[in-house]
This record gives C-alpha cells, sequence and structure tokens, in this order.
C-alpha cells in the first residue's frame, strides 16, 4: 500500500475503520487492514471524509473589494462596478488572485471546483484563458472545471454569440447563462441548449436572483431541461426567487426541478448580502427554500459564489464557513436538519459536477480530508483543523496544528 489510515471515524453509526490507499484509490476499507504502507497514519479517532466540493465560484473576481467597493449593497451596482473594472484586468493579476484563492480552496479542504470563468467583447478572454491555464497548472491538486459564463448577457451584446462558440473552442467543461440578465430569457435559455447539445456539455445557470417571483423561468428551464433529454445534467445557482412563491407553486416547481435532476447551488454568503435591499422592515432572508428543495428529492447544495469583491464583500473560500451561516440562515439547526448538511458540501456537490470516482468508498479516487475532531456530526460545528488534504493519494496540503492550554 501507498497509505494507510489508521482508525479514523468515518461514519459515527460504525467502529474505528483503517482506510489503505493504492495508485491514488481507495483500495481497502476494514477494522484491521493486515498490509503495511509506504505511510501510516494514526487517525486515533479522528474523523476521514471524502474532500469538499466547491461548486459554484468566480475566481477571477476574487479580492477585488478594495478596487470596486458596493457602496449600495445593491446586485445592480455590484454588476455595474465590476464591469467597469473587468476591462482593466491583466493576466498578472488575475493569475495572481486566482491561485491565491485556489492555495485557500485546497488549504481547507476542497479538491474540486467549478469555476464560472467571464468573457464579453469589452474585456475579451483575458481572464477566462487563465482559468483554463490554471486547469491544466493544478491538475494534480486541484480539479477544476470552467464555465463559459457570459455575465453581462449572450444576446443583448453584438458577437458575444462567436465568443461563446469560441470558449467552447477553447476548452470550457461546461456551457453557463444569466437569463435575467438578457434582453430575452427564454432565448438565452434556449441557445446556451442549442450550444450544449452541439458540443455535449453539461449547463450551469446563474438562475432567477430577485427577492420576488416576478419573471420566474426556472419552470420553463426544467420542462426544456425534460424535453431536451438532458436530465441530471443542469445546475442552477442562487435560485432565491423561489423563495418568494406560494407554497403551493413553490412545490409543483419542486416536484418538476425533480423530475428533470436539476441540482441547485445555494449561495447564502453572497444571497443574503445583496437580497432585500429594498425592504424598509421584516427584511427577507432572500435564499432558495433550501429545506423544501431537499425534502423534493431536488440535489441541493452549499457553495461560496464570490470572495472578497462588490458581490460578496467577505469570505475565504472555505466551505465550513459557507456551512456555518448556512446553519441558522436555512433554519438547519435542528439535529435531523444539521445531519444533512455535510452532504451539501460533499457528495451532494459531487453529483451536480459529475463525479463518477468521488467518495469514500472501495474503487473511488481517494481525495479524502482528515480532520482534527472525533465525531461526524460535529464536522459542521467544530470547524476542525484540516490535519491533511488528499488529491488521488497525493498529500496536497497538511497542518502542524497543536494545542496547549495552562489549565
Amino acid at each position: 500500500m501507498d497509505l494507510i489510515f489508521r482508525q479514523v471515524r468515518i461514519n459515527d453509526k460504525q467502529q474505528l475503520m483503517d482506510v489503505a490507499i493504492k495508485n491514488g484509490k481507495i483500495v481497502e476499507i476494514a477494522s484491521s487492514v493486515l498490509s503495511r504502507a509506504l505511510q501510516e497514519v494514526q487517525g486515533e479517532g479522528r474523523v476521514l471524509i471524502p474532500s469538499f466540493v466547491e461548486g459554484h465560484l468566480h475566481l477571477e473576481k476574487a479580492n477585488l473589494i478594495e478596487r470596486a467597493p458596493n457602496r449600495s449593497g445593491t446586485l445592480q451596482e455590484a454588476i455595474k462596478v465590476t464591469a467597469a473594472l473587468k476591462p482593466t484586468l491583466t493576466r498578472e493579476d488575475i493569475l495572481e488572485r486566482s491561485t491565491a484563492v485556489l492555495r485557500s480552496l485546497v488549504l481547507s479542504g476542497t479538491t474540486c471546483v467549478r469555476a464560472h470563468a467571464e468573457f464579453d467583447p469589452d474585456q475579451g478572454f483575458t481572464g477566462f484563458d487563465v482559468i483554463i491555464e490554471l486547469r491544466e497548472k493544478f491538475k494534480d491538486i486541484i480539479d477544476i472545471q470552467v464555465v463559459a459564463f457570459p455575465q453581462e448577457g449572450i444576446l443583448k451584446l453584438p458577437g458575444m454569440k462567436e465568443m461563446m462558440v469560441q470558449a467552447m473552442e477553447k476548452g470550457a467543461d461546461i456551457v453557463g447563462g444569466i437569463p435575467y440578465n438578457d434582453i430575452s430569457p427564454l432565448d438565452h435559455i434556449n441557445y446556451v441548449f442549442d450550444l450544449a447539445k452541439k458540443y455535449n456539455k453539461d449547463i450551469d445557470f446563474h438562475q432567477d436572483f430577485s427577492d420576488n417571483a416576478t419573471n420566474m423561468t426556472i419552470e420553463y428551464l426544467a420542462r426544456k431541461t425534460i424535453e431536451e433529454g438532458y436530465q441530471n445534467r443542469v445546475c442552477v445557482g442562487h435560485l432565491t426567487s423561489l423563495g418568494a412563491v406560494t407554497p403551493e407553486e413553490r412545490d409543483k416547481i419542486i416536484a418538476l426541478m425533480h423530475k428533470a435532476g436539476i441540482s441547485v447551488m445555494c449561495l447564502p454568503a453572497t444571497d443574503l448580502h445583496l437580497g432585500a435591499r429594498q425592504d424598509t422592515h421584516n427584511i427577507r432572508r432572500s435564499l432558495t427554500p433550501v429545506r423544501n428543495l431537499r425534502d423534493g428529492g431536488v440535489n441541493v447544495c452549499l457553495a461560496t459564489n464570490n470572495i472578497r469583491n462588490a458581490f460578496t464583500p467577505y469570505g475565504t473560500g472555505d466551505l465550513l464557513n459557507i456551512a456555518q451561516l448556512a446553519l441558522p440562515a436555512c433554519h438547519l439547526g435542528g439535529a435531523d436538519n444539521q445531519a444533512t448538511v455535510l452532504s451539501m458540501l460533499t457528495t451532494n456537490p459531487a453529483k451536480a459536477l459529475g463525479l463518477k470516482n468521488y467518495g469514500l468508498a472501495i474503487g473511488k479516487d481517494a481525495d479524502l480530508v482528515l480532520l482534527d475532531t472525533y465525531t461526524v456530526r460535529d464536522v459542521i460545528l467544530d470547524f476542525p483543523t484540516r490535519l491533511m488534504v488528499l488529491k488521488r493519494g497525493k498529500t496536497v496540503a497538511t497542518s502542524q496544528f497543536q494545542r496547549s492550554v495552562v489549565f
């Protein structure tokens, strides 16, 4: 064996287990693995989990808050000031900031990220090209799925359709979309599907990002997904408008989404910050209804979206921060609900991103995190040190964390 974790907690209902790794794969899980390994890690009852999966992040826009502050805190100003800034961003600047974010992700236990990389006629492909470059550079440390993302719209910008095709030819993994920021949301959706089908790629929309239920297109999108045979190949981020519909309408839409196999990325750090800015009292949370989606069989995930920019003026890229924010914001604090949160950072986004070799099971890639806590149920609450992070069996981050106290 290459590596064996001795006596780690992988399930609170099971005894401590040994986990053996060879050639980047998990090859044995047992109460006692008899083989020896080149490296053996004594877990002493600590928790071992599959690594975190970041399902929705904008790398090239991270850490811009000092250059483009959002004074009003509204989505409209965030889009405006960032659009004005993007043409001034250089390759070197984007490379430096994006690399710093990726480093933070890995240190916090994330080994796969879906990055929405932007381009448009004003800024060109500068940021997009950097993310493609980083995908190759760090392929042995963190997997990067690159989304061709048209933040400023497609139909309303001359030449943008051609740029979408160029992005796919450059190697984009996913076709992105943002229906609410275009002249015809439905035509926007139709174009994205046509492009995705041409290149046989999955789809990821920024969807229905509003405090109110007017002009929603999620129902059209779900029906389109089924019509095109794209079940289980579509993700949506935000979907805050769904929280504003009546319970009856909400449940009907959720049932349709479940049938379409649409995954949802809840983005609490951004949506709580930007949402309900026009409310004068009894201010709404403006979040997608996570519990209703989950209970309706929809694959729901938690993700970061933005880090320290006009859309989200804080954050580190650590998904446990997002999970702790979601506990009260999404009413996930009760014992039964808490038990469902860890999967929203691991197996759920892995499913949404189509990761076939993911999971703490024999035959899967050894993408794992050893945590300085002793029960799986406490991972979200303890915010434990990430003692060891593995990517396909290779150690990509460690912590020599030691604690001492005088009493």
